[in-house]
């Protein structure tokens, strides 16, 4: 069994007694305690930037009721951090439309280029990605490499799903709803295999460790995020 002591980091299995505040885009006394800190405050988008280091967008993207919006079919860039990030714990709560589909990203080899490792984020039974392309396409996935566990529980469209990224050193995990969904090795013979079978595989760098923005996808469709919040981890 994995626990606290020998998992990795305070993984959200061991933390989930004090990962949420009581109220959204705040902290509690032992997230600051533990070294959280919000990247979205409920009301402004400091912090973020389109991609490729341009201004936030003036339309599409938005802040309404303590969430980041996305109106379903808007032109707009995605959006990501202006910060960096190498070894981190990123949390945060997301809801879709319909259909829907976004994601996460990291580990973005040009952080000009919304390419990278991605945590899926989808209407699973009736987006045609996940119905065609199965589970590499499906919530918790890393997107088009490795397929989430099948005991990950996905609420249903229209209500919030909280979820996790792990990165410790060559070690990353994905969380959905208090469960790992993925659990990988940057750089393993495994994960080069799952690139070079992906639609990835002519991407130069892909796979490497890299500090990157997180970046929040526009699909097109209609999305939610709030709880935005990160730990960094040094790792000598």
């Amino acid at each position: 069994m994995k626990t606290c002591a020998t998992s990795l980091l305070l993984s959200a299995l061991c933390s989930t007694a004090f990962l949420h505040a009581a109220d959204p885009n705040t902290l509690s006394p032992e997230e600051k305690q533990t070294g959280w800190r919000l990247l979205f405050d409920g009301k402004s988008t400091s912090g973020w930037q389109a991609l490729g280091g341009k201004p936030f967008p003036e339309t599409g993207w938005s802040v309404q009721d303590g969430s980041i919006v996305l109106a379903k079919g808007s032109k707009v860039p995605d959006i990501v951090t202006a910060e960096q990030f190498l070894n981190f714990e990123f949390s945060w709560d997301w809801k879709i439309a319909h259909a829907g589909n976004s994601g996460v990203k990291y580990n973005l080899p040009d952080p000009a280029k919304n390419l990278g490792f991605e945590y899926q984020m989808l209407d699973d039974t009736n987006h045609p990605d996940g119905v065609k392309n199965g589970t590499l396409h499906q919530t918790a996935s890393l997107y088009d490499l490795l397929q989430p566990a099948p005991e990950r529980k996905v609420n249903p469209v229209g209500e919030w799903n909280s979820s996790r990224i792990v990165v410790n050193g060559s070690h990353a995990e994905h969380w959905l709803n208090g469960t790992r969904t993925v659990s990988f090795e940057i750089g393993s013979p495994e994960m080069q295999k799952a690139v070079a079978g992906s639609k990835y595989r002519s991407v130069p760098k892909f796979g490497e460790k890299i500090a990157s923005p997180l970046l929040l996808q526009n699909h097109g469709d209609a999305v939610e995020f709030r709880n935005l919040k990160i730990r960094p981890i040094s790792n000598p």
